[in-house]
């Protein structure tokens, strides 16, 4: 289990790509450590790429609800 409460946390849900990736992006800016919640069926596959390219590290991601939950790191 991880712990979220160090983690800025960045609710998506209800907002289609490329919106999650995007509000992860400008997270990102300010933290290390971000917890983006999503719906999209496509946010799994934008928010890998856009760390990838970035460097960012995806430490934890899994489903929450309906939704799925991705935890970004900086390295």
């Amino acid at each position: 289990m991880t712990n979220d409460a160090a983690a800025l946390t960045v609710d998506a849900r209800g907002m289609r790509c490329p919106w999650p990736a995007l509000r992860l992006a400008r997270a990102m800016r300010v933290a290390q450590d971000v917890v983006l919640i999503a719906d999209d069926p496509n946010a799994a596959r934008e928010v890998a790429a856009l760390a990838a390219e970035q460097g960012w590290r995806i430490d934890d991601a899994g489903p929450m609800g309906q939704a799925a939950r991705w935890r970004v790191r900086r390295d």
